[in-house]
């Protein structure tokens, strides 16, 4: 092997020394090319055999599962987190918005499809630029030649560094098609960027609103376990008055447990909501996001706009749209690019250098040349028949443009429809806000009255239980009203394209 680089760096030295007074040397030189192939084989064979020997293998038998090493398999542990910043406040969902959008993969991934969307485009440029490429060709070879009735074994080495350069001076568009296709591509790219933006915020808007809901529940499941406490209390204070029955009693404390079991069960809807909005902010599961409180935030009452209004802003703002109408961009510019085929392309090429070539025959003395040597070449490049398939080409093109239209129809009767839904859900969900409204404050004063009654002796426990009740669900009714009347308006200006506001107060511009 070390003999192998040495015959290599003789050969590169010949290539950089010039002038006849090294011709002698250049001679040598040029023999040893041979040897040098001939060793360079047999290494990457041995390299090539030995790679071969530490393959991976099927597995053994089918009635086994295959027996997996990890000893060099890739770490599959999760990469360092960040953590959220440290505050003495509670989160608004804004601010976890920014930092979910500096912080989830699927932003990065996003922005990674457009930079390389962008690198596309500079590939798609680059045709219009020549191309110029450092040549350094050595070669040797040995046959036999036919002089007369006699053969005479001849032998031939050269060595040749030059420069060569390719252009296509004229192709009819062919090159600014591609380009178009590009731009189009890149553009797509840069919409799809702005819409997983779009998503991300509703997903983590959807999750904060979420896990709002579950603690409101929590907190309304943890006032319906205090209601039945008091209940219990007053049972079995009126059992020790000699007032009420034993049954009454253990209704009660039925009651109670009946209510701290809800609570903890709104405990565990709590943790999962954490965890899931956790995930939107690449956070670990086991992270503690401390956010505000559904009592803090302000609930809208009215819808800005109408139905309408709203369909139309979604099909002017929808970066999903735009970008499908970028894809027939693409596809306009796809058939422009097939079309050329049929047309003529004119393009230069051509090479310069120096050459160096040592020769002998049979027992002959060896002979030994060198000089400069170009060529150039014009080159008119015309395709006048291959078998159909430029037209198979340009009528799957043609095809593919069709497609991206009939998708962009669709996507537009799926936004409409999208953009109705999320507007009747809102209304219903204002309407249901004012009604739960109106329950609560009925059950709050039935519940009062009934309990009132009964330690008075007016009443049953049976109503008492029954108000409670219908107190416990009116709280729950409350707060799921309330988070159904947020998270409609986040749904409305996700699917009407809205990038930033989708936050109550601002619902949409």
């Amino acid at each position: 092997m070390h003999e192998v680089l040495n015959n290599r760096t003789s050969l590169i030295c010949f290539i950089h020394h010039g002038g006849c007074g090294h011709a002698r040397n250049g001679i040598h030189e040029l023999k040893s090319v041979a040897d040098f192939l001939r060793r360079s084989v047999f290494c990457v064979s041995i390299v090539c055999f030995g790679s071969r020997s530490v393959a991976q293998q099927a597995p053994p038998s089918p009635d086994k599962p295959w027996s997996v090493n990890l000893t060099h398999m890739p770490s599959t542990q999760h990469l360092d987190r960040v953590e959220l910043p440290q505050s003495s406040d509670a989160f608004t969902v804004n601010q976890l918005i920014d930092f979910a959008e500096c912080h989830n993969p699927e932003t990065q991934i996003a922005w990674q499809s457009a930079r390389r969307q962008a690198d596309s485009l500079g590939i798609a440029r680059s045709a219009l630029f020549p191309t110029l490429e450092a040549l350094a060709v050595v070669q040797t070879n040995r046959g036999r030649l036919l002089l007369g009735t006699e053969y005479y074994r001849q032998t031939i080495s050269s060595a040749q560094p030059a420069l060569s350069v390719a252009y296509t001076v004229f192709d009819f568009g062919a090159i600014r098609s591609q380009i178009d296709v590009a731009k189009a591509n890149l553009l797509a790219a840069d919409l799809a960027f702005n819409d997983t933006h779009r998503k991300l915020i509703f997903s983590v808007t959807d999750a904060y609103y979420r896990l709002l809901d579950a603690q409101g529940r929590e907190g309304a499941a943890a006032a319906n376990l205090a209601t039945a406490k008091t209940i219990q209390q007053a049972a079995e204070e009126r059992l020790r008055n000699g007032l009420a029955t034993l049954p009454d009693v253990l209704e009660a404390r039925s009651v109670t447990a009946r209510a701290q079991y809800e609570l903890e069960a709104t405990r565990g809807m709590g943790l999962i909501a954490q965890g899931e909005l956790a995930k939107e902010l690449d956070l670990s599961p086991e992270s503690r996001i401390d956010v505000q409180p559904l009592t803090a935030l302000n609930v809208p009452v009215d819808i800005p706009i109408n139905v309408e209004q709203a369909i139309d802003q979604a099909l002017n703002k929808r970066p999903d749209l735009t970008a499908q109408i970028a894809h027939i961009r693409a596809a306009d510019a796809a058939v422009r690019a097939v079309k050329t085929a049929y047309l003529p392309t004119l393009s230069f090429s051509g090479d310069g250098g120096t050459e160096r070539i040592y020769g002998e025959q049979g027992q002959t003395a060896g002979a030994y040349t060198s000089g400069e040597v170009w060529q150039a070449e014009l080159r008119l490049r015309w395709t006048l028949f291959n078998g159909g398939a430029r037209e198979k080409e340009l009528a799957r093109a043609k095809a593919d443009r069709r497609i991206a239209e009939a998708e962009l129809q669709r996507k537009q009767d799926d936004v409409e429809v999208e953009v109705w839904n999320a507007y009747s859900r809102l209304t219903t969900a204002l309407r249901q806000r004012d009604a739960a409204e109106a329950l609560l404050k009925a059950s709050e004063e039935s519940y009062t009255a009934a309990f009132e009654s009964y330690k008075y002796g007016i009443r049953n426990f049976i109503d008492v239980a029954s108000a409670q009740a219908s107190l416990a669900q009116a709280r729950t009714a409350d707060v799921s009203a309330k988070v159904e009347v947020l998270t409609g308006f986040a749904d409305l200006a996700f699917r009407m394209g809205n990038l930033t506001s989708t936050v109550p107060g601002q619902p949409i511009p």
